[in-house]
């Protein structure tokens, strides 16, 4: 078999090509039906090498007889001569040989040509310039096959290297789906690659089938239930979804059910934060509802803290309820209230009997978180009193007075310690941090507004000196006295003060009183680490709206008169 594929040379034929293995003497296929001499295999002809015109294999003849398996040698010079009609790449289908002297011999009553003469006037090569796979035709000898490429079920013929590329096999899913004829493949020319012509489409590729339309009646059925449920269900939500962002939250109505739960609104909450939490409580049907209703000037100034609501009611009668402050579940404790006022307040709003609150305080106030230094002083009247810290307290529906003790305690121990009074208590003088506290009160019950509040400490510790001969270390203050009775009287008897022996009675006793009377807030606590130091002696409030502070006894002596005699005229005197 010759082996092709050396620089332009023919490609190697498909061991099923019927004239595969063997392209006869001429360069054409070998005749059909024509069979080795004597029964020998067919004979192997040597591979040409590239570039180089081939040399040829042929049986030798000796004494007139056919020898098999013996290779031809030619004379070089006639090599040489042959070997300039071939071109440099590939060889041509047919050459003429010049003749020589020597007799031809004969084979079955036919010349037979040995090769070992050439063909007289070899004429000049007519497919020099041509294209070395162009498509030719052949020109047949004698006795030639016929060219077996012509049927179309024949094998395809080798392609070109230049020609070849691969090609998909189209899909069996696309060519289903095809309704028109594919646009033909161009034919590739009909010669083989040794440039031999041939007849029929050989080299040329096939046409594709036709592929049969398929029927879509079914597909547009199913896309248009695809499409219509796509249309609806994108309708139905962007219904949905207008309806939920521009139209009016669901609500229900009335005051709501029986069933009360209690609902904490936290700091800084805003009107859709509230709705949501008030949402997933059950009071309000949806969120939207509630901003609704709250979004005017009283409903955006809903305070946070704990609310008893409702299950199931409407809106605005949620935002109504929560606008109320008495319908708020918590306690304020003002600042310089009293514990005995706080008590009250705590027994009032849990619903539980006067004065029970004050008992458990009593009782239990070892175990309510007090500080170590808070009870230093064995004469206090209320260990509690000055560390129920003024603030607001949210309450719930099942808590106990111990509970809410403990809170306004913890949150007293907690503001003390971070104003640091155990260090600053040394640096003003005091014994401890519970004088700081006690000043603080004093300074809020005294106070009649923010503005009186640093001048009023400087009044306190000027009056606590030992240089103090005025009023010989004695704070003369009413708010004391008041403190110890009970009560909120402006006037104070002077023979009550200097007859009641009392150690609250600051008109009886040196210093500070035993503990704190009331629960200073924040400016009277700030105050009295930074009192004024402007040398304030002496107050008085003349009117009982303004506070005036003087550094002499003199100054202070006419602001007594005046005010004594304007309490003469307002009681008819």
């Amino acid at each position: 078999m010759t082996e092709y594929g050396r620089g332009r040379a023919p490609e190697p034929w498909h061991p099923e090509d019927p004239l595969y293995g063997d392209q006869g003497y001429d360069g054409h296929p070998a005749q059909q039906g024509q069979m080795p001499y004597a029964g020998d295999p067919q004979q192997q002809y040597a591979q040409a090498p590239q570039h180089q015109a081939p040399q040829f294999q042929t049986p030798q003849f000796a004494d007139g007889h056919f020898q098999d398996g013996q290779q031809y040698q030619q004379h070089p010079d006639q090599l040489q001569q042959q070997y300039q009609q071939y071109p440099q790449e590939g060889f041509l289908p047919q050459q003429q040989y010049q003749q020589n002297d020597q007799p031809q011999p004969a084979y079955g009553g036919q010349p037979w040509d040995t090769g070992q003469g050439q063909y007289a006037g070899a004429p000049a090569d007519p497919y020099a310039d041509a294209e070395p796979y162009a498509q030719q035709t052949a020109a047949g000898f004698p006795g030639e096959a016929p060219d077996l490429y012509a049927t179309p079920e024949a094998y395809p013929p080798p392609v070109p290297p230049s020609r070849r590329h691969l090609e998909p096999e189209p899909d069996s899913q696309d060519a289903d789906l095809l309704t028109e004829d594919p646009e033909e493949e161009p034919e590739s020319p009909a010669g083989d690659d040794d440039g031999r012509g041939g007849g029929g489409r050989r080299g040329g590729r096939s046409k594709k089938p036709k592929a049969k339309p398929r029927r879509r009646g079914v597909s547009c059925l199913v896309a248009a239930v695809v499409v219509a449920a796509v249309l609806g269900g994108g309708g139905y939500y962007g219904y949905t979804y207008i309806k939920a962002r521009y139209g009016p939250g669901e609500d229900y109505a009335g005051p709501g059910l029986e069933e009360t739960v209690d609902v904490e609104i936290p700091k800084n909450a805003t009107l859709a934060q509230m709705g949501s939490i008030l949402e997933k409580a059950g009071v309000v049907a949806s969120a939207k509802a509630f901003v609704t209703a709250a979004d005017t000037p009283k409903g955006k100034g809903i305070q946070p803290g704990t609310y008893p609501l409702k299950k199931k009611m409407s809106a605005a009668a949620a935002v109504a309820l929560m606008t109320d402050p008495s319908k708020l579940n918590v306690i304020i404790v003002p600042e310089g209230k009293r514990n005995v006022d706080v008590y009250a307040m705590i027994d009032n709003k849990l619903g539980k009997p006067q004065g029970t609150t004050q008992d458990i305080a009593k009782r239990e106030a070892k175990n309510l978180g007090l500080p170590a230094w808070a009870a230093s002083n064995p004469k206090i009247m209320d260990p509690l009193e000055g560390f129920l810290y003024p603030t607001r307290y949210d309450l719930t529906k099942d808590m106990a007075p111990e509970a809410l003790l403990k809170q306004m305690v913890k949150n007293a121990s907690d503001k003390y310690a971070a104003l640091g009074l155990e260090a600053k208590a040394k640096d003003l003088g005091l014994e401890n941090p519970l004088q700081v506290v006690t000043v603080a009160s004093l300074v809020n019950a005294e106070g009649m507004n923010h503005d009186d509040f640093r001048k009023m400490s400087d009044v306190i510790y000027n009056r606590l000196k030992k240089t103090n001969d005025v009023t010989n270390q004695k704070l003369e203050f009413d708010s004391t006295i008041n403190y110890l009775k009970g009560t909120s009287n402006i006037n104070v008897s002077r023979a009550e003060t200097k007859t009641l022996d009392h150690p609250y009675n600051t008109y009886f006793y040196k210093g500070l009183p035993p503990g704190p009377i009331g629960n200073p807030g924040t400016d009277a606590l700030n105050a009295s680490l930074n009192p004024d130091r402007g040398g304030w002696m002496f107050f008085v409030s003349v009117d009982g709206q303004k506070t005036t502070f003087t550094k002499t006894f003199a100054e202070h002596e006419k602001l007594v008169a005046e005010f004594n005699e304007r309490q003469k005229q307002k009681n008819g005197g």
